[in-house]
């Protein structure tokens, strides 16, 4: 990587070079983005994950054209037409769509109408014609005449066809082209023949254009999915007049008759090849771009979902609602293992579901119960809240969204191979409420359901996005290296799939690991996979009391020097905010420890492992409102936020259709971005300001509630 491509980069995210430096050396040598972010910070400068996985994209992306430049630069060497100046040009294009353009001239094309009129002899001609400097186009063009050429006007066709080729592979002529788009191109979108009743979804879109600069990424998203159905036709287009005059003013500068020619060439060469090719490049940015954004909010969702409040480990009883089938009903133990299941009749047997709930309730010594929000949801804990406990368990209602998804999965097989996927549904509604994050990452991130168009969108982009949110915020968490599952320890920097089961096979043949130090017998597990994952790895009760903190075991010294000087113990240290007080940071910087590590092991001895979530908060809807049909306007409901999108966000009050809070009725002020005002699992207060019961659709506001 040269010093023009660590500038870009540098540009680009807004740091200084020697950071972006720092950073790719980092990854060279086999480092994450979570290990850089939170134990690199004197190499980057502090760089936060979004900012470093920012450098590692283009990063990956400037890579990725160095290669295109290698194949591009063989090919045209092998063709024997490389010259200095196009070799100097090529070396110094750092981005795919400028060495393509480059590249164009030099491609190996189908037969074209320009190739053959070369083939017929006219290439001599189209340059003096291009030249302009000719006074007498038709007399010349006589002179061009042979058995494959029969009259003037052919000649001239052909020699129109050659210079519009040439238009169209001209550099400066694209890029003039592609401002005229950037400025002024419209998104044009209509309805199929005879597809009007059945795409009535896209009605919205029947007759539709907008400046594709304004339009949003959620509306381009369904205009591509409607014509992906086959419902509308799009085009992208500006003006044909500017489009037109700015390749005029590029080409046109010589004698009439020539200029004239030329001047259909360049309009030839505008409508049939080169505006068809810049509008597939303006589609496919344009949708990169929606994708992007479309990423973006579902990764915001995600985050917060997976860093929602947990539980944490207390006795679990986890009901899967339901009518007709009974209710599934599970009991697991504080670290989420399952210890018995049952199905209760609350709405057919509601005495003999008493008795079930009560006896199990106090046989484990039940402190909460987890009760799923889909169907039949809201009434079983109606049903549970009115019975005779002893002592009184919280309770809380648990999004299902992707818990069929898991029951389904070779994880759930896997967990519970002698158990049908009722009991393991109940299951994972109960994990979740214990640990959301923990249980959520058994589940494909886009089918947790919050985010919008995960289908359209580019799936790699998508899943690579996704992973890495699931990877930042497991690591921001830190795991419990005892009772983690394989399926969230592969999440942990520097493991991995192969590397997480290695962990588990070695816990269960050896009992619970007692230092981190002891992980480095696991198979797979090497030198630089530690130095990754064990700041990350918690062991409670550990006999080094550091091993269940985020302090990094390279640290470790520094710490017992503190305990030292101070003539105490690592223990000490770690608990009395008086030692702690008396430490002077600056004492202890080294030329590997600088004072961005000190201040954060400072943090860390004050809160020890502190869980960076929020603690959980139970939640109640309006009993009275059950239905859609119990809604009317006016009202003021209690409500749970369950997605956010780009327009707004959807509200649950307690009934089977979740609400819309446009992004006008957020605040009274204009909001920009929906996540501003509101995170998911957000429990707000909105006012019901239409109930559309035949289309089953609730719209609220935030506003001055």
């Amino acid at each position: 990587m040269n010093k023009q491509q660590i500038q870009i980069i540098a540009n680009s995210v807004g740091v200084m070079t020697h950071q972006v430096q720092s950073t790719i050396n980092l990854f060279d040598e086999g480092g994450t983005v979570p290990f850089i972010a939170r134990y690199r910070k004197e190499a980057t400068g502090s760089l936060d994950e979004v900012q470093i996985l920012d450098i590692k994209e283009l990063w990956t992306k400037l890579k990725d054209a160095d290669k295109r430049r290698e194949s591009i630069i063989k090919s045209i060497e092998e063709q024997g037409k490389m010259i200095p100046e196009l070799l100097q040009r090529l070396q110094n294009a750092y981005h795919l769509q400028e060495l393509e353009d480059l590249y164009l001239p030099y491609k190996q094309k189908r037969k074209t109408r320009a190739s053959i009129a070369i083939e017929k002899g006219l290439e001599p001609l189209a340059k003096l014609i291009f030249e302009q400097k000719e006074q007498s186009v038709l007399k010349k063009a006589e002179s061009f005449l042979n058995d494959k050429v029969a009259n003037v006007q052919e000649a001239l066709q052909g020699a129109r066809d050659i210079m519009a080729e040439w238009v169209n592979e001209n550099v400066e002529a694209r890029n003039a082209i592609r401002k005229v788009f950037d400025r002024e191109a419209i998104v044009y979108a209509k309805v199929k023949k005879n597809k009007e009743e059945e795409g009535v979804k896209y009605r919205d879109y029947f007759d539709f254009n907008e400046p594709l600069k304004k339009v949003p990424s959620h509306r381009l998203l369904a205009i591509r999915r409607g014509e992906e159905e086959g419902f509308l036709s799009v085009i992208i287009s500006p003006g044909e007049d500017n489009a037109l005059e700015s390749l005029d003013r590029i080409f046109l500068r010589g004698l009439p008759e020539a200029k004239e020619q030329v001047e259909l060439a360049i309009t030839d060469s505008y409508k049939r090849l080169m505006k068809p090719s810049i509008e597939n490049e303006f589609a496919g940015l344009s949708k990169g771009k929606a994708d992007n954004e479309a990423i973006r909010i579902f990764a915001q969702n995600l985050r917060q979902l997976l860093l929602a409040s947990p539980l944490g480990q207390k006795n679990v009883l986890a009901i899967d609602p339901g009518y007709r089938t009974g209710c599934k009903t599970v009991v697991l133990d504080a670290q989420g293992n399952l210890l018995a299941d049952t199905v209760i009749y609350p709405f057919d047997k509601p005495s003999e579901a008493q008795d079930k709930v009560l006896t199990l309730s106090e046989k484990y010594q039940i402190e909460a119960i987890a009760i799923g929000n889909g169907t039949a949801g809201r009434e079983t804990e109606d049903f549970i809240k009115k019975l005779p406990f002893k002592k009184i368990p919280q309770i809380f209602a648990v999004s299902e969204q992707g818990a069929s998804i898991y029951s389904a999965s070779a994880i759930a097989r896997e967990e519970f191979p002698d158990k049908d996927i009722t009991v393991r549904g109940a299951v994972s509604i109960g994990r979740r409420l214990m640990d959301p994050l923990a249980e959520l990452v058994k589940i494909d991130a886009k089918s947790i359901g919050v985010g919008q168009y995960q289908h359209d969108v580019e799936q790699n982009l998508l899943k690579d996005s996704l992973d890495a949110v699931v990877e930042s915020c497991v690591n921001a968490v830190g795991v419990n290296l005892n009772t983690a599952s394989k399926h969230l320890l592969s999440y942990v920097a520097g493991l991995g799939p192969a590397i997480a089961a290695n962990v588990v096979k070695f816990r269960q043949e050896n009992g619970n690991f007692t230092s981190r130090n002891q992980i480095k017998k696991v198979a797979r597990l090497g030198d630089k996979a530690f130095e990754q994952c064990a700041g990350f790895l918690r062991i409670h009760e550990a006999k080094n009391p550091l091993d269940n903190s985020a302090v990094h075991p390279e640290t470790y010294p520094v710490v017992e020097q503190m305990a030292k000087d101070l003539k105490c113990t690592v223990k000490d240290l770690m608990t009395s905010n008086e030692l702690q007080k008396r430490i002077i940071l600056k004492d202890y910087i080294t030329p590997k420890i600088g004072l961005l590590t000190l201040q954060d092991i400072m943090k860390e001895l004050e809160k020890p492992s502190r869980d960076p979530r929020e603690q959980l908060i139970a939640f109640e809807f309006d009993p009275n409102v059950k239905k859609i049909e119990d809604l009317y306007e006016g009202m003021i409901l209690p409500g749970i936020v369950t997605n956010i999108t780009a327009f707004g966000c959807f509200v649950d009050v307690g009934v089977k259709q979740d609400g819309l809070v446009h992004v006008s009725q957020l605040a009274n002020q204009y909001v920009s971005d929906p996540n501003q005002v509101v995170k998911l699992q957000q429990h707000v207060k909105v006012r019901v300001m239409e109930v559309d019961i035949a289309r089953k659709r609730v719209a609220l506001s935030m506003k001055g509630v």
